[in-house]
């Protein structure tokens, strides 16, 4: 199995989770204060803990369009860390499928994508909340819109078919474009989201992310193989779009 995708979110959960650890055992009286720019003191953390599930969608030289789309199921699992008022670090990894018919009938072409990502983002909160204060002088705001934007990696594994249907048990597939599937390849993905805020420990999101690639290979069909032809030299891209949860299991 690759682990390469992962990294980045291993990484930063072997940070945040060591920092974490510490304030804990330090107490709430010992946690070390901090100061934004009117001089006011805010802690660090909590870490939160995210599950996400949605669904994927796909844009590229197969189709742009909604009504072309097999939308497929996406999972992730991650983590988020509150450094400063506002800004948030955190990273997820995420399973997800992709698919499409041809937006060009007489190619006659489809895709089925089984995808895996690792990414790391900063998440910016632009209004104000009083509970990411150490002295919070008004009740914590109940919803939140952020933005996010990363970078990370992209293991994908496509398979292109003829027909305009998802692909079933009989489907034959065309032979791949290239020989080492799955491929991988760096993404940045660029998201908006609000956060409702269930309890202290608890929080809803709903969150649309796009996903920039490095590869015009997301759906197996490029001008490599001929199977599409354009003088413009255009990545593929995919969306996600989730609902997720926030728990925050240290937090008191």
């Amino acid at each position: 199995m690759n682990l390469r995708p992962l990294l980045p979110t291993l990484l930063l959960l072997s940070v945040v989770t060591i920092e974490q650890a510490a304030a804990q055992n330090g107490g709430p009286e010992r946690r070390r204060r901090h100061y934004d720019g009117n001089a006011r003191p805010y802690y660090r953390g909590p870490v939160r803990l995210t599950l996400g599930l949605g669904a994927g969608f796909y844009n590229g030289d197969i189709t742009g369009s909604l009504g072309d789309q097999f939308v497929g199921p996406s999972v992730s699992a991650g983590l988020l860390y509150k450094f400063r008022p506002h800004w948030l670090v955190g990273g997820e990894a995420t399973y997800f499928q992709i698919g499409a018919k041809d937006h060009i009938p007489e190619r006659n072409l489809a895709f089925r994508g089984r995808n895996g990502s690792g990414v790391v983002f900063l998440r910016w909160e632009p209004f104000h909340d009083e509970a990411a204060y150490a002295d919070p002088r008004s009740p914590a705001a109940l919803v939140k819109p952020y933005l996010k934007a990363g970078g990370g990696f992209l293991l994908y594994n496509p398979d292109a078919y003829l027909g305009t249907e998802r692909p079933s048990n009989g489907t034959t597939f065309l032979g791949p474009e290239r020989l080492d599937y799955p491929a991988l390849t760096v993404v940045a993905p660029v998201g908006v989201g609000v956060t409702l805020r269930l309890t202290r420990q608890l929080n809803a999101s709903i969150e649309g992310t796009y996903y920039f690639t490095a590869t015009d290979q997301l759906d197996d069909v490029s001008p490599i193989s001929g199977r599409a032809i354009s003088d413009k030299n255009r990545n593929d891209g995919y969306g996600l779009a989730e609902i997720k949860f926030e728990y925050a299991p240290w937090r008191r």
